[in-house]
């Protein structure tokens, strides 16, 4: 049974930055592509940036240059590095895996930034 715990959340100032994390159980993120997802208020669920299993990462345009993912292989965690941070930024954050895993859903962590 796949288990995301995602953390690190809160409110910043536009043009801060903040850490997420999100740790992983029930898989191997080494053998697994995985990726951070994101949903604001009122609009759907969406893909911002994910991690291949050899490394490659992919960022949507909104993010990138921002948005660095990482993973932790030891400890079975994966990172959000957020970087230059916009009040259109604001949403619930979530990890899954690429494509995402609809039963493994976790309860995100909240960032807020403010203008």
């Amino acid at each position: 049974q796949v288990q995301l715990v995602e953390s690190g959340g809160g409110l910043v100032q536009a043009g801060g930055s903040l850490r997420l994390s999100c740790v992983v159980s029930g898989i191997r993120i080494n053998f697994n592509d995985m990726g951070w997802y994101r949903q604001a208020p009122g609009k759907q669920r969406e893909l911002v940036i994910s991690i291949t299993v050899g490394g490659t990462t992919v960022a949507d345009d909104s993010v990138k240059g921002r948005f660095t993912i990482s993973k932790d292989y030891a400890a079975n965690t994966m990172y959000l590095q957020m970087n230059d941070l916009r009040p259109e930024d604001t949403a619930v954050y979530y990890c899954n895996t690429v494509p995402a895993e609809p039963r493994a859903w976790g309860q995100g962590t909240q960032l807020t930034v403010s203008s």
